[in-house]
């Protein structure tokens, strides 16, 4: 265990970025985003950022291979990236636990060498939640935030900054940067986690429980009359699945250059009409099919196909972001989820 008094804490960022990038949250006119950090920079005390610290292995927006084309003749360019290491600071337990999720989506054969390559430079220091949110239910799926996970775990008390590491490459982290560290007991924290699960115990969604959906068949879950007043009122905007920490749909386009075909991916939206359209049109061709499927894979297809592990980390950004207050909690609630007493 090691720390760093917080007034100095940019001498740990300076360290770190004298090897390699450095990310962490800063506040901005949009929200808390992640940054790239340098001299001047100063960390947001945001609990979470607009979008999750899954940009970093999965982007909105990247390219895959380039076409081109001289008559007959086709030429392919496969995108190759050499990856810079870098590390990402400040990773809350929700989005820690979200790389597991994604992890068996991309890493699973075939693997997605995009994503791993990513994932293999990433270093990942997470920070527990000393003031978790109304909008935090984390605990629903097993995430405790007050043992955030990741490479390298760090707790705030008071003044200090503990840091532990939990992986190699977190090890190999904290020995780089050591001359910026001081040693520590790991007892000093047990105090900061224990006040964290008493403030989650005492959160409006503390009781939330899935016991009552996980009691039910998944057909008479699917056949429920009981979606289409959930979804009357959903705009099919998207924005849950934008914010989410654990949604990994994307479409794969190709673009004319004018020089070329530059193919790409980009994150697309299971409640977008066009979602999977083929040549004779939709399987989902209303708001309440594709509003079902979202949370019937967040609930029931992913924990099916996944040793019981849902694909929601009770981050709270959809409960926030919705514009019709509409989200997973509501869902939950209404589908037969229960309170534990």
């Amino acid at each position: 265990m090691l720390k760093v008094s917080v007034d100095k804490i940019n001498d740990l960022f300076r360290a770190i970025a004298a090897t390699q990038k450095l990310y962490l949250p800063v506040d901005t006119n949009a929200g808390a985003q992640y940054r790239e950090w340098s001299e001047g920079v100063t960390m947001s005390q945001a609990l979470n950022t607009n979008r999750s610290a899954k940009d970093f292995f999965f982007p909105q927006t990247e390219n895959l291979a380039e076409f081109k084309m001289e008559g007959k003749k086709i030429e392919v360019k496969p995108q190759v990236n050499e990856y810079e290491d870098y590390v990402v600071f400040g990773v809350r337990a929700c989005d820690a636990a979200s790389f597991a999720i994604l992890d068996r989506v991309f890493l699973s054969e075939p693997v997605d060498t995009f994503y791993a390559h990513r994932r293999e430079h990433g270093t990942i220091i997470t920070l527990a939640c000393n003031r978790p949110a109304e909008t935090c239910f984390c605990t629903t799926f097993g995430v405790d935030p007050a043992v955030p996970g990741g490479d390298v775990s760090a707790w705030q008390k008071g003044e200090e900054l503990y840091l532990e590491a939990q992986t190699e490459k977190g090890e190999k982290l904290l020995q780089a940067v050591a001359g910026a560290l001081s040693q520590a007991e790991s007892e000093d924290i047990e105090p900061v986690k224990a006040a964290i699960r008493v403030m989650m115990e005492k959160l409006p969604l503390a009781k939330l429980s899935l016991k009552g959906i996980e009691d039910q068949k998944m057909l008479d879950l699917f056949y429920s009359d009981k979606w289409n007043a959930l979804s009357e009122s959903c705009l099919g905007c998207g924005t849950c699945t934008f914010v989410c920490p654990t949604c990994q749909c994307y479409d794969v386009r190709d673009f004319d250059t004018g020089n070329g075909i530059q193919r790409f991916r980009c994150w697309d939206s299971c409640m977008y009409s066009d979602f999977t359209k083929m040549a004779h049109g939709n399987i989902r061709n209303s708001q309440m099919e594709r509003f079902r499927q979202r949370f019937m894979h967040k609930l029931v297809y992913f924990p099916e196909n996944n040793e019981g592990i849902y694909s929601c980390v009770g981050c709270g950004r959809c409960l926030a972001k919705c514009p019709i207050h509409m989200n997973i909690v509501k869902v939950i609630k209404t589908m037969g989820g229960t309170e534990n007493e």
